[in-house]
């Protein structure tokens, strides 16, 4: 019987990665991608993830998880549409937070999206759930929840809460953005069809933290003409 993997695709360089990745390895006719809308402020990032679904032809399911942070003040949100999204890098954003969290982190969402994965994994079989969480996220502390101590900490939940029958898998926790697109190239990832940018224009604002991060590992690569 084959494997199944679930993965979790936010239309971004990361998770397009690993779903890529769960594809070469499992066949498109195995993997499940869940994109899951939590009140961001554009669908540039949904729209993304819907087409590339298609290209690669895999099963995919939708979950709105909005509620859930009707609390927060993260700058993401649209119910927050005057909190100004931070125009520099994480490591500036860093150093005003004194190692908190920075203002682009959606209280536990990892750890949500993860656990309604564990759900429904269960119920379609797959054997493993995937997500795109790398180091440079994790470092200093900006968003906790892509770390590798809570990566381990939740696959052993899942795996324990699930029977025994699901497990986390994070391929990139341990490396940088760099080095996953490195591993997209090899797979032929389509990242052009992707999209990082906080902000919902029709181009990226190139100067916020993720399109930096995404601008740097694609010139690592020498794939200066993508933005």
């Amino acid at each position: 019987m084959s494997k199944k993997a679930l993965v979790l695709s936010s239309g971004g360089v990361d998770s397009t990665t690993a779903l890529a990745m769960a594809v070469s390895e499992y066949g498109a006719e195995n993997v499940t991608a869940l994109s899951i809308y939590y009140g961001q402020k554009h669908s540039k990032e949904i729209e993304a993830a819907r087409n590339i679904a298609e290209y690669y032809g895999v099963r995919r399911l939708e979950l709105d998880l909005t509620d859930m942070f009707k609390f927060s003040d993260c700058s993401l949100l649209s119910k927050n549409a005057d909190a100004e999204i931070p125009k520099e890098s994480y490591a500036e954003q860093i150093s005003k937070t004194g190692g908190a969290p920075v203002s682009t982190y959606v209280p536990f969402r990892n750890g949500l999206f993860l656990a309604s994965a564990a759900a429904y994994a269960v119920s379609l079989g797959a054997d493993e759930i995937l997500y795109g969480a790398h180091s440079d996220d994790a470092a200093g502390s900006a968003y906790p929840d892509c770390s590798e101590a809570f990566n381990a900490a939740m696959n052993a939940a899942v795996y324990e809460g699930t029977g025994r029958k699901v497990k986390i898998r994070a391929p990139f926790v341990g490396i940088t953005k760099s080095e996953v697109v490195a591993i997209g190239v090899k797979l032929g990832v389509p990242y052009e069809m992707t999209w990082s940018c906080y902000e919902g224009g029709d181009e990226p604002c190139g100067v916020c933290g993720t399109c930096r991060d995404r601008k740097a590992a694609f010139e690592a690569n020498g794939l200066e003409g993508l933005s």
